[in-house]
């Protein structure tokens, strides 16, 4: 076991400083020829909304990162925690939503979508823990439901991961940290016939600072064949991960105020799951003449347990209230999409593209029973269940004028869902339509300044299980099915200047409308529709790069969310909104030589209820990097939560019931604390 863990550990540093460059001199003149790439990039005339933009593999690794979801806080004001063990996927929070694991924001990894609707601890659950993130190419991300090309679950915004093609070196990248914190990555490209073959390979171990070790283990693959001929491209990509790990979840305030137990203590010893996802892909880009073509088709397996436990001994004062949640599905999907390019419509250049879309999801085993110690004491409900869209969409981009183009577009999806519940009185079919327009207004660029008006409806779907249901299965009292799609609408006026090669800002003023809101339930673990809600909020960002070794950057999002009828909801504010998101960055360093890294997010308090008489504690995290390069070997280490801040990665308040107390439970606050200050090294060799 002490070899197995050493060999996790070396293998985090890898993955993190490829992109952060070192410099032994002064900073010297600014370089103006120098090419700008990732967020300070130049694209006034491509771009079509102010709240678009991508980051590339280097900017990705440059970020000190906890635990790998975090490479979504590259989307600006996106915050990414966690409420329970690091081996499910994270809480995120973005333009005003308490998104739980995903919900109305889209993750895709090389055109796959990690999103997994109907799943067993909430609609849209987005595990991005089957990721290298050496691995990763390029991340684009998209805010609102303005591109045709986006549907089911995208809202808020989309992450759309691209894998790398093949890497330039081969790697070998040990970490070790504190608590126990393991992990080792290796990567190299050969070639393989008349392309390129690419395999990486991925261990990690930590137990983390709680009181009961997190013993969290997992296993990441991947192997990925690609051809280059031309314009033409063609891949195959084949990834696994495996997963296993104990958990602490949130816990209540008033146990850690008494003595009961330790801030990063825990009240069910059992509660913690596994999970494997595997995976086989293809890609491919062919260029007819002024066509471009391009495609996926992907098909996958998925398997969950999991066991939590949020109210204790408020349900059963004998065994507790853990429950297990188990998930297990084939996957499997296609995208095709043609863009013409050269065409003129009434005398205008103008591009087309549109496309097919295609998701189904085959789930095996969709089960929630309330269990002792991770024994099943009753089954609630088990279900298996086909839940599948088709979707086509357009979308034409018409260069009116010099200095004004349009983008209108059109989706329509088509759902179905089939489910056989252990209830009878839940089983049926439902199916829905849903027709979205998109319309998008660009002015400029003027003396490097672009600006956008965007409109348009997007939607999320149910989960299957809520749309033919009809007895509640805890209580078997009579209960109403939920709509299978929701509208949703959205509006924004952006932004974009480049004042200077070296300098990008932006700014978006934007507001969404849902015809449901989907909550997330702390005490019971998973998610529920609710009512029609209104966003607004305010995104400004600045990047600058003065030179090749030095970049800052700095992200503000400021949102506000009510509920359209409060005395539906118990008051006008949507729980566990984050208000208020500030990022800001600095990053030194060259190819060789020294290098550092310096990044801090703040986010403030949060109403708890929907009287907002209950809110949470503001966050403030500062993480750092410094190391040293040559062209072969690497050292790096990083300092998390720098300030050693007792923050809280999440908060919610509701009832709960610890032994001796009353039946009834009691009103808390009910915790996850953010990580204490921890180390980590890494060493890499690269040939």
């Amino acid at each position: 076991m002490l070899r197995f863990r050493s060999f996790h550990a070396l293998l985090l540093l890898a993955a993190l400083t490829p992109a952060l460059r070192a410099h032994d001199g002064v900073l010297g003149a600014m370089m103006e020829d120098m090419v700008v790439t990732g967020k300070a990039e130049d694209v006034l005339g491509e771009a079509t909304t102010s709240s678009t933009g991508h980051a590339s593999h280097e900017e990705l690794m440059e970020r000190p990162y906890l635990r790998r979801g975090e490479l979504l806080e590259t989307v600006p004001g996106m915050v990414v925690t966690q409420h329970s063990g690091s081996g499910k996927a994270n809480q995120y929070f973005v333009r005003g939503y308490n998104l739980d694991h995903g919900t109305d924001f889209g993750v895709f990894v090389d055109g796959m979508p990690a999103n997994l609707r109907s799943h067993a601890h909430g609609q849209g659950y987005a595990d991005t823990n089957f990721l290298i993130p050496e691995f990763i190419g390029r991340l684009d991300y998209t805010k609102g439901p303005y591109a045709a090309e986006n549907g089911d679950l995208t809202t808020a915004g989309t992450a759309k991961f691209s894998l790398v093609d093949s890497l330039e070196h081969g790697f070998l990248s040990l970490t070790a940290g504190e608590d126990s914190y393991f992990r080792a990555v290796f990567g190299d490209s050969l070639k393989a016939g008349s392309g390129i073959l690419t395999l990486g390979l991925e261990s990690s171990y930590n137990e983390g600072p709680w009181v009961l070790p997190e013993d969290a283990h997992r296993l990441n693959g991947l192997v990925k064949w690609h051809r280059r001929e031309g314009d033409d491209e063609v891949s195959v990509t084949l990834m696994a991960s495996d997963g296993k790990w104990r958990s602490t979840d949130q816990i209540p305030q008033r146990a850690v105020d008494m003595g009961m137990i330790d801030r990063f203590g825990y009240i069910d010893p059992t509660d913690g799951g596994d999970s494997q996802r595997y995976s086989l892909s293809a890609d491919f880009k062919h260029r007819d003449g002024n066509v471009l073509w391009e495609g996926n088709v992907y098909a996958g397996f998925y398997h969950l347990d999991l066991f939590s436990d949020f109210t204790y001994f408020l349900n059963d004062p004998v065994n507790g209230d853990q429950f297990r949640q188990s998930d297990e599905r084939i996957f499997g999907g296609a995208n095709l999409k043609a863009t013409l390019e050269g065409l003129f419509w009434f005398g205008h250049e103008t591009r087309v593209s549109g496309g097919f879309q295609t998701h189904n999801d085959w789930i095996l085993d969709l089960g929630l029973a309330n269990t002792y110690r991770r024994a099943d004491l009753s089954v609630v409900r088990e279900d298996d269940l086909y839940s599948g869209n088709y979707s086509l969409w357009g979308e034409a981009e018409t260069k009116w004028t010099s200095w004004f183009r349009t983008v209108a577009g059109l989706r329509a999806d088509a759902f179905a869902f089939s489910v056989n519940s252990s209830l009878a009185a839940n089983s049926g079919t439902e199916a829905d339509f849903m027709v979205n327009p998109k319309l998008s207004l660009i002015f400029g660029p003027w003396d490097k300044n672009e600006f956008y008006v965007n409109a348009g409806t997007g939607f999320h779907s149910n989960d299957a299980r809520g749309t033919t249901l009809h007895v509640d299965p805890s209580t078997g009292l009579p209960t109403a099915p939920v709509d299978p799609l929701v509208r949703t609408f959205g509006t924004e006026l952006g932004w974009r200047a480049h004042p200077t090669k070296t300098l990008a800002t932006s700014l978006a003023l934007w507001t969404i409308q849902s015809d449901s809101e989907l909550i997330y339930v702390g005490d019971a673990g998973n998610v529920e529709a609710g009512g029609a809600t209104t966003r607004i909020g305010v995104e400004a960002t600045a990047y600058w790069r003065p030179c090749d070794w030095i970049s800052v950057d700095g992200e503000l999002a400021v949102s506000q969310g009510r509920y359209d009828d409060p005395n539906l909801s118990g008051g006008p504010w949507i729980e566990n909104q984050v208000p208020v998101v500030l990022s800001t960055g600095l990053t030194l360093g060259e190819k060789t030589g020294w290098f550092g890294a310096l990044r801090s997010r703040w986010f403030s308090a949060r109403p708890l209820t929907a009287d907002k008489h209950f809110e949470s504690s503001e966050s403030f995290q500062v993480n750092a990097r410094a190391g040293y390069r040559t062209e072969c070997w690497e050292l790096a280490v990083d300092v998390f939560n720098v300030l050693d801040r007792a923050d809280n990665d999440i908060e919610y308040y509701y009832t709960s019931r610890l032994p001796g107390e009353p039946l009834g439970g009691v009103d808390d606050y009910h915790i996850h604390p953010a990580e204490p200050r921890s180390v980590r090294v890494t060493a890499t060799y690269r040939w």
